[in-house]
């Protein structure tokens, strides 16, 4: 009889067996749902006490505003551009691609790490910013002490400060501030080293690989000091890759305008020995006066060619250093901000409203009937004769 049982389960449609299945997951998916509607004033205290945390949590938050400034780049290529289709093509993928390359070595893809260097981060230590208040700071004085932290960093922070005044007590070599100190970027202090990684989070730099478009964005506590902080950015951004590129330039002209200034005054002497030897044998008539003349002539004809051909190299030089220069257009100026771009308020509050449904719907479907089950297993054994 029982192999006749499994004969006629095995011979069974296995349509019906699928369709017994779903049929057991919507009864405890069901089972499920009145549980929670059972619970349902749980689960609204719940998400009141979320709401709640949310309030305090997006209300403790300081607001940050940010300032961005979209510069378009003069491109100039060194090889002949992608055509056709390839180039296209390449273009939605978002490779720039070696004809469109330039001949240097500071690609548009290279400014955010310049922006993330040291070097430059140290360099707008000492820039002056005005808050909207009117009251001026440096950067540095701004982020030591303008810039608030909500309340639960101090907290968390609050051990290793701890410590560290401890260990510092106990080696008794307390650092004594220099007010001569000059910042080192090989050699940072704690402190600078802390500074360039807050300018590092509040400053960015991205590039559109599709349009080459370069958006660099400045998120400061106080809107003023956000958009005067990213205009000075931008001024110095440009400033580091106009140095670079038009360097070798700048070089062959200070080299050109150095052979142009010898030139100059060789051709100035040629001709003063000339004058100078015509004047004194003005009354000679002797051959070899007359081959030394022609010679001086000569001298100072050569000078005058080699003045002249050096005084091309330096206008040729000076047009090299014009055309190397690069070219941005701010295709969106810095302005200052009127809204805050965050905290985003409503979405903290929402997000832990949600948390705390989600957390209170998992404790009332398993939490907290693993806990009714281990209480009543310890409770028959407890009752359980040994």
């Amino acid at each position: 009889m029982a192999d006749d049982n499994k004969l006629d389960n095995v011979n069974k449609d296995p349509e019906e067996n699928l369709k017994a299945e779903p049929e057991e997951k919507e009864i405890d998916l069901l089972e499920l749902a009145y549980k929670l509607w059972e619970q349902r004033k749980v689960l609204l205290i719940w998400m009141m006490w979320g709401v709640l945390a949310g309030l305090i949590i997006a209300f403790s938050i300081p607001k940050e505003f940010s300032t961005s400034v979209k510069l378009a780049p003069e491109s100039k290529s060194a090889r002949p551009n992608i055509s056709g289709g390839l180039g296209a093509l390449a273009s939605m993928a978002g490779i720039s691609g070696a004809g469109n390359t330039s001949p240097d070595a500071v690609y548009p893809t290279l400014y955010p790490d310049i922006v993330e260097s040291v070097p430059f981060a140290t360099s707008l230590f000492d820039v002056p910013v005005t808050d909207k208040e009117g009251k001026t700071y440096t950067v540095k004085e701004y982020l030591l002490e303008e810039t608030r932290s909500p309340w639960w960093s101090f907290i968390m922070g609050l051990p290793g400060k701890t410590i560290g005044a401890v260990v510092g007590i106990i080696k008794g070599n307390k650092e004594e501030v220099d007010e001569n100190h000059v910042t080192d970027n090989f050699n940072l202090t704690p402190e600078e080293n802390n500074l360039v990684m807050q300018l590092r989070k509040r400053i960015s730099a991205n590039i559109d690989q599709k349009t080459s478009v370069i958006t660099i964005e400045a998120t400061m506590q106080d809107p003023m000091v956000s958009a005067i902080l990213v205009d000075t950015v931008v001024d110095r951004l440009r400033e580091y890759v106009t140095n670079y590129r038009t360097n070798k330039a700048r070089q062959d002209l200070e080299y050109a305008q150095k052979l142009n200034d010898e030139a100059r005054q060789e051709y100035f002497n040629a001709q003063q020995r000339l004058a100078d030897y015509i004047d004194r044998n003005q009354n000679l008539a002797t051959r070899s006066a007359q081959v030394t003349q022609e010679r001086l002539e000569n001298e100072s004809s050569l000078a005058f060619n080699l003045y002249n051909e050096t005084s091309l190299q330096v206008q040729s030089a000076k047009s090299r250093v014009q055309e190397t220069t690069p070219v941005y257009t701010e295709i969106t100026p810095a302005t200052v901000p009127i809204r805050a771009t965050s905290p985003r308020k409503g979405l903290i509050i929402g997000g832990c409203a949600f948390l705390a449904l989600v957390a209170c719907a998992a404790w009332i479907l398993f939490g907290s009937p693993l806990v009714d089950q281990y209480k009543a297993k310890a409770k028959e054994l407890k009752e359980s004769p040994k």
